[in-house]
């Protein structure tokens, strides 16, 4: 016989145990939730993640358009990125850069107010990679006489 699973229970163990990084950052863009697939994606434990600016991960040349995004976002409640993925790259904690898809959902307290965001990030450098290699051919091809 089955043994009841609650709602709580499958929550918990769909962030825990999936493959996709899941981030969830508050109003200051500080990391309150780092699962198992941000721990194997970008390097860094929970441990080491938790209370941390979401800067750890987001390139230097990116944070300050990071950052204005992230600010309208947390004053007007919108982000396109619910429905449209997001590439971009980010940082590992060993320095290597990987490239990313994601979206975001704006998560809100029990009186409404934005409380902050939560990101469903994977990694897609091999497939970037790959549409790279096929461009620089397809380039060649397309200049040879």
């Amino acid at each position: 016989m089955e043994a009841a699973l609650s709602l709580d229970d499958l929550h918990r163990q769909l962030i825990e145990n999936s493959n996709d990084a899941i981030i969830y950052s508050d109003r200051a863009g500080l990391i309150r939730l780092w699962n198992r697939g941000a721990e194997e994606m970008l390097g860094f434990s929970a441990q080491e993640a938790l209370g941390q600016s979401l800067d750890i991960f987001i390139p230097e040349n990116q944070r300050a358009r990071h950052w204005e995004g992230y600010a309208k976002v947390m004053q007007t409640g919108v982000t396109r990125y619910a429905k449209d993925l997001l590439a971009a790259p980010a940082l590992k904690k060993d320095g290597s850069r990987i490239s990313t898809e994601f979206s975001m959902t704006i998560i809100r307290d029990a009186n409404g107010e934005i409380a902050g965001t939560a990101a469903i990030m994977r990694n897609v450098t091999a497939k970037w990679q790959k549409e790279k290699a096929l461009r620089q051919r397809l380039a060649e091809l397309e200049a040879m006489p």
